[in-house]
Formats: C-alpha cells, structure tokens, sequence
C-alpha cells in the first residue's frame, strides 16, 4: 500500500475537506477534487484489511501464547509429581515434595493467570484502537458522503433556478 496507513489516509482526507474552499454563497459546503477524494478512499478500502489481519495476528499470537502457557503448566506439574513420587522413600520428604508440588503448581498458574490477563488487555486495546480507527474512518466517509451530496443538490438547485429565470434582454 505503498508504505501509508489507513490512519495516515483519514488524516489525508480529513486535511483535503478542511482545506478544501468554500462552495459559492456557503460556509458549510465545500468543494474538493472527487478523483483525489476517491482515490484515497480506495486506498482506506484497501488497507482496512490489513488492519484486521493485524488483529486476527494478535488473536492468534494470544491464543498460542495462553496455550504455550498451559503446556508449561503442565510439563511443570509432571515434573512436580515426578519429583514427588520420587521422593516416596521418607514421609518427610513426600511431605515437603507435596508442598513443593503444590507451591509449583500455583506459581504456575499464577503465572499462566497473569499471562492470560496481560495478553488479553494487550489484544483487547489492540482491537479497541482498530475498532476506532475504522469507525472513524467509516464517520469520515459517512459526512463527506453527506456533504458532497448537499453540495451537489445545491448546486443543481442553483443550475435550475438559472436556467428558469428570463432573459435580462428581454421586457
């Protein structure tokens, strides 16, 4: 996409309908170059779904993270109940093998917790921005939409009423 964001884009639009001049006789109406106007508008179509991908990215990577998680959680209570079986022999010994599988075990699930929330916060405020970027991209798109066709109602208006008036040769 030739190396510009969508965010960069809606920035391009928005600077081209606030410096665009006003339409005659109107401070609310504007006139801009339609082919340019357009232009970027396909490329905001265009990066849009490099955008969700993004986000599917970082679903993904979060996914695969929760789950590289567990299987460390779970290589740690083999390894906690390795260890304790191992350490059959004297009752002290299953004693503080048990304690340590247990404090091993909630260590790691702590952490899997911890993990779990951090990548979850990341993702979700990853998707909120997205979200607001193309809603405010959708917006711009919406009132310059909006404002075009105002402009080009009046305009036809203001045709019409010139076509109709008389002559000013004419008695």
């Amino acid at each position: 996409m030739a190396n510009r964001d969508v965010e960069h884009l809606i920035n391009m639009l928005y600077d081209m309908v606030n410096d665009a001049k006003n339409a005659p006789l109107s401070s609310e109406k504007c006139v801009i170059d339609r082919d340019a106007a357009l232009d970027l508008l396909d490329e905001i179509r265009e990066g849009l779904p490099a955008e969700l991908k993004r986000a599917q990215d970082l679903i993904q990577a979060k996914e695969d993270y929760v789950n590289s998680a567990k299987r460390e959680v779970g290589r740690m209570m083999q390894q906690a109940e390795y260890d304790a079986k191992s350490k059959v022999s004297d009752s002290e010994v299953l004693v503080a093998a048990r304690e340590r599988g247990r404090e091993i075990t909630a260590r790691a699930e702590e952490r899997a917790n911890e993990m779990y929330r951090v990548v979850n916060e990341y993702t979700e405020d990853a998707l909120r921005r997205t979200e607001e970027a193309i809603q405010a991209a959708l917006n711009e798109v919406k009132e310059s939409r909006v404002r075009f066709r105002a402009a080009s109602a009046a305009r036809r208006q203001k045709d019409r009423e010139e076509l109709s008036r008389p002559p000013k040769d004419q008695p």
